[in-house]
């Protein structure tokens, strides 16, 4: 099965912002990135399944492209980012900020998620999607499900996993057995 996986398009919010699960707007530029996203898109059409995280910038973006009512799933959504939502990196007043920074792959923000729980979700949800009798699907949703997809598909490992972060709008693909 082939899973087209599609980052939602840029935020309106200040670079630097902590936004993981907040509903945040779409910046003023989306037009041009869904365009570009939908130009995209193309080749890997027709699809048999199109999912979506809850988030509005997710849903959005697949509105945009033709998807107005796709399958939403809760485990598209982007980490949890707890007490640190809506803050800017540079501003958030934690002592535990650098202990995050140097074991972000692990280690869980306050009140929120880490890297394995949000990779246990989105493993969970392409477990499912794997038995599903479908050979080619999309889902919209976030860099950081972007990243554990890839892991779980091994294009890379955890240590250059964000090196990978696949751009505003940008596609995907990876193949399921």
């Amino acid at each position: 099965m082939q899973i087209i996986l599609i980052r939602h398009t840029s935020v309106a919010v200040p670079r630097g912002t902590c936004y993981g699960q907040s509903d945040v707007p779409v910046a003023d530029t989306f037009e041009q990135e869904a365009a570009q996203t939908l130009h995209n898109l193309q080749p890997y059409l027709p699809l048999d399944a199109v999912f979506s995280s809850p988030l509005t910038r997710a849903r959005q973006l697949a509105a945009y492209c033709g998807f107005p009512d796709p399958t939403v799933d809760d485990r598209l959504m982007e980490m949890n980012m707890g007490e640190w939502e809506m803050q800017l990196y540079d501003k958030i007043q934690d002592p535990n900020l650098q202990q995050w920074y140097d074991d972000y792959m692990h280690l869980p923000t306050p009140s929120g998620e880490s890297f394995p729980q949000l990779y246990a979700r989105v493993a969970a949800f392409l477990d499912q999607l794997k038995t599903a009798p479908y050979s080619r699907v999309a889902a919209f949703a976030h860099g950081g499900v972007l990243i554990a997809a890839g892991l779980y598909a091994g294009l890379y490992h955890e240590g250059n996993a964000w090196d990978h972060l696949t751009p505003f709008g940008g596609i995907l693909p990876l193949e399921l057995s």
